[in-house]
């Protein structure tokens, strides 16, 4: 092992020595009565398995065959989600023929970022992630189940199917994908329309024209945002089978993998002989391997909340500077989209993450003594799946990658260090997505430009205000605030700028997360304005640098003076209503900060 990643992992495990014992005595608990179907009253069964048929009655009565939680967040607005519109049913066939029985517990909300950008719901985005989280616990608090399968690939969802999975820690669970969408036209030729399109040079029509060739089918989004980072984090993870990710939806292996994977969670269940609990696939080591990962790909910086969040509903602490060390010595080897030209089935393609975790595993930045879905170790997953007379079959992975121009060798990287940066200063902490920056980008000193929402930003560059370098701060965007929304819309303008010469950075209490690009951002600052953070006492003017090199996000400002400046306040009441905003005021007051995971659930995080 890389002597930083283990002592990275030795200083979380000590660290949270206290805490993960705490859980690992709750799922002990919650393990002592067995099948809990064998705790339920007569009544209480009877309402269980009032709406089974016969034999998935006797099974369940005689609780000798395991039955599997699923849980959905199937729709079909979401063209990641609407594959799983058939799901159910396949998947309770699937377990039927090993002789065991599935129910769908729940369904879960699943919102789409790509629709809300800009808008009002946007505000409930990240919310949405504990909502999950929520629903998900309500749906499997029956005690009918023994496992679950987790349908759900997008931004919050993931983490939070995840995070409900962790709190029925004494269960086994397996994560089941859909896949994403064909390539369509190349996401270097959309930012560009996107571009054009703030510039007033491509109207309305023609954006929408490049925007469907993009978004054209069902399947998850062929950048590499959040979605596909979730699926890769989650695979590296070991919670869903080997080479599962980044299959298209409706194929033939897609359809195996699915079966398969509905067949391997009753395989795993205390009622057999390999019982595998989600909390021993989740341990310091499987986060650790997490965090590499979505640093190896240059990911989506959201993963330096929801993974935080997740950590802490296994029982660990992790925070910035733990994805800040491992970042130093994890090498870039990916190109996707907007770290490079190439989509998801390009790196599929490339070798995929047969091949990804292949050569992390060779250069020691992987843990391969971990458990995992498809059984300990996890050189497993350097297998890909393939269909050999129509039945399913794992063989090794490529040794080499098949296009070094999407996917390398970690000997041989596109950068030596991973795709993120934290950087701290008078301002307090932030992130900064650094694997699309170009080394002249990734410092720049400039006076602020204030504002208060994205949609100023929009209005200032229209007006030709913004034609000159500068740091644009954009604040009142954290948790607390407005519930901390995407802020995309500040992306096309701040690129143009860039095109034209200018040195322009962003700095925000609010996200950019996996779309980040090419503008050195420092994002999810904390503590945000409404906190008492020091980015509320920003004025017009003040010189503000953004450094990724020497890891900076400083005001240049005398302290003296900043002592004598009043904190900006805002009236958010704009923001606290409408599309259902006035429901979730709970929600907001109760966030913790960003680098504690922006999360509502634990009380002492």
């Amino acid at each position: 092992m890389h002597k930083v990643i283990e002592a990275v992992t030795q200083r979380i495990e000590s660290r949270s020595a206290k805490s993960r014992q705490h859980y690992l005595d709750k799922v002990a608990h919650a393990r002592q009565q067995g099948p809990h179907r064998g705790a339920l009253s007569c009544g209480n069964l009877a309402h269980g398995f009032a709406a089974c048929g016969a034999d998935d009655k006797g099974g369940l009565r005689s609780l000798t065959k395991a039955n599997i939680a699923i849980v959905t967040a199937y729709n079909d607005m979401l063209s990641a989600h609407q594959p799983y519109h058939d799901y159910p049913q396949k998947l309770k066939q699937a377990i039927r023929d090993v002789g065991s029985v599935a129910q769908v517990a729940g369904g879960v909300p699943a919102m789409c970022d790509g629709v809300t950008q800009g808008q009002p719901g946007m505000e409930l985005s990240l919310i949405s992630r504990d909502v999950i989280a929520m629903s998900s616990a309500v749906s499997l608090s029956h005690n009918m189940f023994d496992g679950g399968l987790m349908l759900g690939i997008c931004d919050k969802i993931v983490p939070g199917l995840l995070m409900a999975a962790l709190s029925f820690g004494h269960l086994p669970f397996v994560f089941v994908p859909a896949g994403p969408m064909p390539s369509g036209i190349t996401n270097k030729e959309k930012a560009r329309v996107r571009e054009l399109f703030a510039e007033g040079k491509v109207t309305k029509d023609e954006l929408l024209e490049a925007e469907a060739a993009s978004y054209h089918s069902p399947g998850t989004c062929t950048f590499y945002g959040t979605a596909n980072s979730n699926q890769l984090v989650i695979e590296l993870m070991g919670l869903q089978l080997p080479g599962a990710s980044f299959v298209n939806p409706t194929s033939p292996l897609r359809d195996e993998l699915t079966r398969v994977a509905a067949q391997q969670v009753t395989r795993i269940t205390d009622l057999g002989t390999d019982y595998t609990p989600i909390s021993s696939i989740v341990t310091a080591k499987s986060l650790v391997n997490g965090i590499v990962g979505l640093l190896a790909s240059g990911g989506s910086t959201n993963h330096t909340m929801h993974l935080v969040a997740i950590a802490r509903a296994a029982g660990y602490i992790i925070d910035w500077d733990d994805f800040a060390e491992l970042s130093a010595v994890t090498p870039l080897i990916t190109r996707i989209y907007p770290n490079g030209e190439a989509d998801i089935n390009h790196f599929q393609r490339a070798g995929g993450m047969a091949y990804f975790i292949r050569t992390l595993l060779a250069a020691g930045l992987l843990h391969e003594d971990v458990e995992t879905v498809a059984g300990r170790g996890l050189t497993r997953y350097t297998q890909r799946p393939e269909l050999l007379d129509g039945q399913l079959t794992w063989r090794d992975g490529p040794t080499e990658s098949l296009d070094p121009e999407v996917l390398r060798s970690s000997s041989a990287p596109f950068s030596s260090h991973g795709g993120l940066a934290l950087l701290q200063g008078n301002l307090g902490r932030a992130v900064m997505k650094t694997s699309a920056l170009p080394a002249e980008n990734t410092s720049v000193t400039a006076p602020a430009v204030v504002m208060s929402s994205q949609h100023e930003l929009d209005a200032a560059f229209k007006a030709g205000d913004l034609d000159r370098d500068c740091v644009v701060v954009v604040r009142f965007q954290g948790p607390k605030a407005i519930g901390m929304p995407e802020l995309h819309k500040l992306t096309p303008p701040l690129g143009v700028l860039q095109h034209r010469g200018y040195r322009v950075a962003l700095v925000t209490d609010g996200r950019m997360s996996g779309a980040s690009g090419k503008v050195p951002a420092a994002i999810h600052l904390t503590p945000e304005a409404v906190d008492g953070g020091l980015i509320g006492k920003i004025q017009d003017g003040d010189l503000v640098r953004v450094d990724a090199e020497s890891g900076t996000v400083e005001l240049l400002v005398e302290a003296e003076q900043l002592e004598q400046r009043p904190q900006a306040t805002l009236n958010l009441s704009d923001s606290h209503q409408g599309m259902g905003r006035e429901l979730f005021g709970n929600f907001r007051a109760q966030f913790s900060g960003a680098e504690q995971g922006a999360c509502t659930l634990f009380s002492d995080t």
